[in-house]
């Protein structure tokens, strides 16, 4: 059995009277492909979002690849090679495709040193501004280096042979919602992460676009891409995932195989409501 990458123990999360996430517990091992699933409401954007280091958990550990990162941010998250995807499609409209997939290469490929500063007002700037200096001063070791970062973002482009490559100069706000979806999957997976975190992957997209992701994501699977991903099509669920995480009201219900979450009667109630009692017991 392969080692745990991530484990999730006692997480916890509250706005007010609210338990978003609570007390939640889970694992995911190298090269493993778990799903997270509920109602709207049950707590997994929230758990995505205290991984990454968008949110600050109130309790709970999160160890990813021996360490521990709860609180961490979200650019020392990443620089520990977790990159992620966002349920309403993040791209920067005013860069073109290739310039989009080229900024998840950002915190991989920032010099150890300059790293520290990025969090740091004003002082956060200087990577950026020594990064201009070098574009000026040109040089072969830049010219290396621009080739390099240019093949690995093609490398991502071609995952979608027939929609990104030829659009790769295209400005993002041009792009059709399915291909700003493929451009942010592109670029959460340039920097190689470990583990990829993919918050409603196919969220907005018809029936064909949505197989054709579901295969992207066997393709990675079969690669031995470590993946955690929330998703509401239970079709893909199924097919891609090695187990299955139910979330309700915050809480954990099941952890467990697809085949096994599918049939257990708590999960069926959590997605179609309580049963209602015959009327002879009423």
């Amino acid at each position: 059995m392969k080692e745990e990458l991530l484990r999730v123990s006692g997480l916890s999360l509250a706005y007010g009277s609210l338990r978003a996430v609570d007390d939640v517990s889970f694992a995911v091992r190298e090269g493993e492909v778990v799903s997270i699933i509920g109602p709207n409401g049950s707590g997994k954007t929230s758990t995505i979002n205290l991984i990454s280091g968008l949110l600050r958990p109130q309790a709970g550990r999160i160890v990813f690849a021996g360490r521990e990162i709860q609180g961490h941010k979200a650019h020392r998250v990443a620089q520990a090679g977790i990159a992620r995807t966002f349920q309403n499609g993040r791209v920067f409209g005013n860069l073109t495709v290739a310039e989009n997939v080229e900024v998840g290469l950002h915190e991989t490929r920032l010099a150890g040193p300059l790293r520290s500063w990025s969090n740091t007002p004003v002082a956060r700037w200087a990577p950026l501004f020594l990064e201009t200096l070098v574009n000026l001063a040109g040089g072969r070791r830049r010219r290396r280096e621009r080739a390099e970062v240019g093949r690995l973002v093609g490398e991502q482009l071609d995952r979608f042979p027939d929609r990104l490559p030829d659009r790769a100069d295209h400005l993002a706000y041009s792009l059709s919602y399915a291909n700003r979806r493929r451009t942010e999957i592109a670029r959460a997976l340039v920097s190689r992460p470990r583990l990829l975190l993919l918050d409603e992957p196919t969220a907005g997209m018809n029936p064909a676009e949505t197989d054709e992701i579901m295969h992207k994501l066997l393709e990675l699977k079969a690669a031995g891409q470590t993946m955690l991903l929330v998703e509401h099509k239970m079709d893909l669920v199924n097919t891609v995932s090695d187990r299955v995480v139910v979330l309700d009201g915050g809480k954990l219900l099941v952890d467990d195989v697809p085949e096994v979450v599918q049939a257990d009667p708590r999960v069926i109630e959590a997605y179609l409501g309580r049963r209602r009692a015959p009327v002879s017991d009423v």
